[in-house]
Formats: structure tokens, sequence, C-alpha cells
């Protein structure tokens, strides 16, 4: 019997967010619960810090410079194809809510609705973000006919966190109640479903609703601040010394460089709340499957595009920019019928190996133009005999907002004890030495004793980026 898949994505988590990763504050025990019962990778990396390069990244399998998908505002080639198409014409049932961003998402580009390529979703109730900016965004009709609208109210505390929406009708709320009624309707069917949920949140703006903030503001002096070195930033590329004054290099955005000490545990707290509800959804969610019946025949996998920055490293939000809590996200994968449950693997995987791993787990053959890993056997088999990847690799091709007459083009490569971020047609970069500076506080790219690591990891790097070239079409004979 081929199971069924629940996709919880969010938008813009970071991977130290979740109870079972770790956080002592965020009230997480229903995600924290698939990661008892199903199998959390310690090292997942996402191909690009922004979110459309990264989707198409991972739905397809392919690297961003493969699909040819590199950047926000960018659309999908219509010849890609997306691991729900292959799932859907196997015979699965495909639905969605809240975001896809495989398009543009303006509405100066798009102002009816994201434009689709064939992307398997029979059910698609999108919602690219809560903000009313498309009458065909099904969130804001939903709103509309509860009597409500999405009016964020500015906190008189911190002019950086606004209160959303009461819980109720909140976007994730809304995510989480079409995943719940897919699941009544497809109870009984012989088909195989698989049901997309994109939640926009913990995504800026900073805006949960205001009854999840109050447990973090009676503890606000114990929540720490941002990882921080004055200075840090002297021997940096110009594309984080320009987003300390603002995000997204828009000056007085978010600048961390304006913010006092208590902005910045507000915001932190304010992403910490919109988490919270993340997970009380998520048991929703989880407790409807077991309701119906269909929990122990169903996949739950629970991640998110890439992370966010929250101020480390003086930095909010997200860019070209390639440290840990840009890059890594939570990822966890569970089906109490097949996949080992509480497991821990430490070790590098990507969200491109996610694609061919769902292929297989259906029963389906991997498509040939996938460059991502099945990770099955990892899942499954006690002592699989898998080849971990010995390094990540991700990817910035001019992905988001220019940083004035900047543009970034960079690749990064991240091993156990290195990592390294070359901004191409530039003489900076970065090279971190993570055994002695795990907090990716100190440059060491120009010091002269480490210009031999640095050599070694730039071939390492070129032979990354020689393996991205597409596997399509696939070779036919010798010549």
């Amino acid at each position: 019997m081929r199971p069924n898949i629940l996709w919880i994505c969010t938008d813009q988590q970071r991977f130290d967010t979740l109870g079972c990763y770790g956080n002592e504050f965020v009230k997480t025990p229903n995600i924290d619960r698939l990661a008892e019962k199903g199998v959390l990778f310690e090292k997942c990396y996402s191909q690009s810090p922004v979110c459309t390069p990264s989707r198409a990244s991972f739905l397809t399998g392919r690297y961003p410079q493969t699909n040819c998908c590199r950047q926000n505002g960018q659309a999908i080639p219509k010849n890609e194809v997306l691991v729900t198409k292959i799932l859907a014409d196997a015979g699965y049932t495909c639905g969605l809510s809240g975001k896809l961003h495989l398009s543009p998402c303006h509405p100066s580009v798009a102002p009816v609705i994201e434009p689709r390529i064939d992307d398997g979703y029979a059910q698609f109730h999108w919602s690219h973000h809560p903000g009313p900016d498309w009458p065909t965004n099904e969130y804001t009709q939903w709103l509309r006919a509860k009597g409500q609208s999405y009016k964020p109210q500015p906190m008189k505390e911190c002019r950086h966190v606004s209160y959303g929406p009461d819980a109720e009708h909140h976007q994730t709320t809304w995510c989480a109640e079409k995943a719940v009624q897919f699941f009544e309707d497809n109870q009984n069917e012989e088909r195989p479903w698989l049901f997309s949920v994109n939640m926009f949140d913990p995504h800026h703006p900073f805006d949960p609703p205001q009854q999840y903030m109050k447990r973090y503001l009676e503890r606000l002096e114990d929540i720490p601040l941002p990882n921080f070195t004055e200075g840090e930033l002297g021997n940096k590329p110009v594309y984080q010394r320009t987003d300390h004054e603002g995000a997204y290099g828009m000056k007085g955005h978010l600048a961390s460089s304006e913010m006092d000490e208590k902005d910045h545990r507000m915001l932190r707290a304010a992403y910490w709340a919109m988490i919270d509800l993340i997970d009380e959804q998520v048991g929703r969610m989880i407790d409807s499957l077991e309701e119906t019946g269909q929990l122990e025949n169903t996949i739950i996998i629970f991640m998110s595009d890439h992370g966010e920055l929250l101020g480390d490293h003086g930095i909010y939000l997200k860019g070209p920019h390639f440290y840990e809590p840009s890059i890594r996200v939570p990822f966890i994968m569970s089906w109490p019928e097949k996949i080992r449950g509480n497991q821990r693997i430490d070790r590098f995987v990507e969200l491109i190996d996610l694609a061919p791993t769902l292929l297989e787990a259906a029963g389906e053959p991997v498509y040939e133009g996938m460059q991502g890993q099945s990770l099955w056997d990892v899942l499954v088999k006690e002592d699989a005999d898998y080849n971990y990847r010995d390094d990540v690799y991700c990817e910035h091709y001019n992905a988001n907002f220019k940083h004035g007459t900047n543009v970034a083009y960079a690749t990064m490569l991240r091993t156990e004890k290195y990592k390294l971020v070359v901004y191409h047609g530039e003489t900076t970069g970065e090279l971190y030495h993570l055994d002695a500076d795990p907090n990716e506080t100190i440059n060491v790219w120009h010091q002269p004793e480490h210009q031999t690591i640095k050599l070694s990891l730039y071939q390492r790097l070129c032979d990354r980026m020689a393996q991205t070239a597409d596997p399509l079409p696939i070779r036919q004979s010798p010549w």
C-alpha cells in the first residue's frame, strides 16, 4: 500500500527553533513528537538562502543553476518536472494550501495569481502571504467570510513587531484547516494523496498573535541576544556591511545597527511565537490524521525552505549570506508504518535529496533529471550502507534585492571543518574554521596560514559546481 504524504514546509525557519533541535524557549511538543517517532536530520542544508531558488530546487530535485530558477521574481521553466507532478501522474491526488513561489509573485507582475506550470496539484488553495494583495488570495476570502480582515496592529513596546490576527484567524491556522478538510475528503478514497502545507510564517513581518507573545514578554530578559561581535563585519563582504544598516540593502529597514537589546529580544520573541502557533497547527493536522485512521500510513515531513539571520552577525532576514542560520533548516520525516523511530542523523544532507526520497517511498523510479540522492535506505534500514555527502553546496545568483550597485553571484561549500564562500567576480570572500570558530565570527580568508586550505576548498567548490551540470538529456550511446 503506497503511503499518503503530508508535506509541511514553513517559510524562513532556521534550524535552531524547535525543542527537538535544542531550543529551550519555544513550545513545540507536536513537532518534537514527530522527531521522536521518526528521523531528525541535524545537518540539512538548503540549496539557496532565498525562497524561489530553494523551492524550485527541492521540488525538482535539481540545483538552482540547473533548473534555471535562480532568483526571486523569476519563473520556473515550463519544462521543469516537479516531484508532485510525477506523483500525480502515478496516481496520487495532490493538493496545496499556502505558498508555492515558483514564479513572480509581486502584484505588479502577477495581479491575480501566481503563474503555474503543470505542477500536479489538483487542489490549489493559494495564499502567497497573508496581506490582501490579490483578489484570489484564498486566505483573504476566508477572513472576509468570517467578517475579519488582515490588519496587524503595531506593538507599542517595539516598532519592529506587530500583533497579527488572533490564532483562530491566522494564515497558519487557515493552511492547516485546508489540510484537515483534504484529509477528511480523501479518507475513504483508494488513491493515495499528497498535501503540501506551505504556511508563510515565521517569515517576516514579525506579527504573531498577541496571546502567543505573552509568555515571552514575561521572561524577555532571559532571551539571548543575537550572535554578533562588535567589529566582526570589518573584514567581511560589502553585502553584510550594507545589510547591517538595513535588510536587503534598504537603509533603515530592520537595521540591526539601529536596534537596542530590547528590540533584538522582542524580534526573537515574535519569531518564536509564530513557531509556537505553527506547532499547534501541526498537532491539529496530526490529530485529524489519527481521527480519520490515516496516520499509520502517512509520511509526515516537517522542513523549511531556508533560514533567517534574526540579528546574528548584525543582519536580519536573508540575502547573499551563508551563515548556518541562513541555510541550515529543520528536517524531520515520520511514517509509523515504515520509518525508524527516535533516530537523529548527524551527517550532511541537502533539501535536494527529498524529491528522490519521496519517489522511492512511493515505489516510483527516480526521475532521470534529478540530482539529489534518495535517503530512503537511511530512513528504513538499521545499518544502511549509505554514501553520505562529505560537503554541502549552496548558491546565490542575484537571487533577491540588489545592494546598491552590487549584485551578488556567490556559491558556498561547507565541510565538517570549514566553510568557503566565494563572491564571483570579486576579490573578497569568506573562510571559516568551524572547529575553532563555530559561530563564524572570524573570517580567515586573507590569513596566510589558511591559503593552502582555501585553495583546496576552491577545488572542491569547482567540482561541486561542475556536478550541477544538467544530467538531461540522458546519454544514449558511446558516441
